[in-house]
């Protein structure tokens, strides 16, 4: 056994092999190339005299051997990073950490979370994308994300979670398409002929859009005029158009509100808010990974009552 050619970028490659589960997961997660993994893994037997990886054919698992190592070692290199951290604090931290925010959450609570982020840890590169729930759980499973911030519940054993409150929805309209409803907002929920306005509503993969058919259901609007969007600002753009009626993301569209850009539609059926939570991997125990998710976890997204009381 050659240990001392052992080098610690064996080790962390191991140990993202089995996180992600893939050479090529772990080659995208520490910014290499899939064959640059292999060789590492293949140095590390070598050295190590033992084999750490069992092949059957395309697929690849660990060992008894690399199932030891991996347990062995996580420990220990999760104790030196915070040795490295204790002696500059997370001021000193570097690396990358992808988030992924679905739209909504991005627009509640993301700008400010990001910019206290950054200034406690200045060297930490962050890589931001915006994308639909079921995308962002599966990018997060597959190492392609390393934390995300999604419309909940969210239920997988490989992740841990932690609510960050919700974010109410409200039917919205400009004044011109409101006065349609009963002028000025008002209407819209009682008997009568079933008003031919456009609907608006996010893509059949939303958790909106669910609540929306279900709404259509009660209220007195016709089903045909329901029109599918996977933006919720343009959906907003397009109501401030006079285009049509749409269920929207209360933090989005509050100074729309405020502004008179956008009215509220009274007596329409009760929507219940949208949870949202923030999620990593079980595995990940990278303190800089961890202390974010901590940070995250704190955040409380606004309520409706809090709307209200600004009004």
């Amino acid at each position: 056994m050659s240990i001392n050619r052992i080098s610690l970028y064996h080790l962390e490659t191991l140990l993202w092999i089995d996180r992600l589960g893939t050479f090529s997961a772990a080659a995208e997660r520490l910014n290499t190339t899939q064959p640059a993994v292999s060789a590492r893994m293949r140095e590390l037997e070598q050295r190590l005299g033992s084999k750490l990886f069992r092949r059957d054919g395309r697929s690849m698992s660990l060992t008894a051997a690399g199932r030891k190592l991996v347990r062995d070692c996580d420990p220990l290199l999760r104790d030196m990073q915070l040795a490295l951290l204790g002696s500059g604090g997370f001021a000193e931290a570097s690396g990358v950490v992808r988030i992924g925010a679905g739209e909504i959450a991005a627009a509640s609570c993301l700008p400010p979370f990001v910019a206290k982020l950054k200034a406690e840890m200045p060297n930490v590169g962050l890589e931001i994308e915006i994308d639909l729930t079921a995308n962002l759980i599966q990018q997060l499973l597959t190492g392609r994300t390393d934390l995300a911030f999604a419309a909940g519940p969210i239920a997988h054993p490989a992740l841990k979670t932690s609510p960050i409150g919700a974010v109410a929805l409200v039917w919205l309209a400009s004044p011109v398409v409101a006065a349609t409803f009963g002028g000025g907002g008002g209407g819209g929920g009682g008997g009568g002929d079933a008003v031919p306005v456009p609907v608006w509503s996010l893509a059949s993969h939303s958790p909106i859009h669910g609540r929306m058919r279900d709404a259509i259901q009660a209220s007195r609007i016709a089903p045909k005029s329901l029109n599918l969007c996977n933006n919720a600002r343009m959906m907003i753009d397009i109501a401030k158009a006079d285009g049509g009626v749409g269920i929207f993301p209360e933090p989005m569209v509050r100074d729309d509100v405020e502004r008179g850009l956008l009215v509220e539609l009274a007596d329409m059926p009760t929507l219940a808010p949208v949870e949202f939570h923030v999620a990593m991997r079980v595995a990940d125990t990278e303190p800089v990974l961890m202390r974010i998710f901590e940070e995250a976890a704190r955040l409380r997204l606004t309520t409706r009552s809090d709307f209200d009381a600004d009004q």
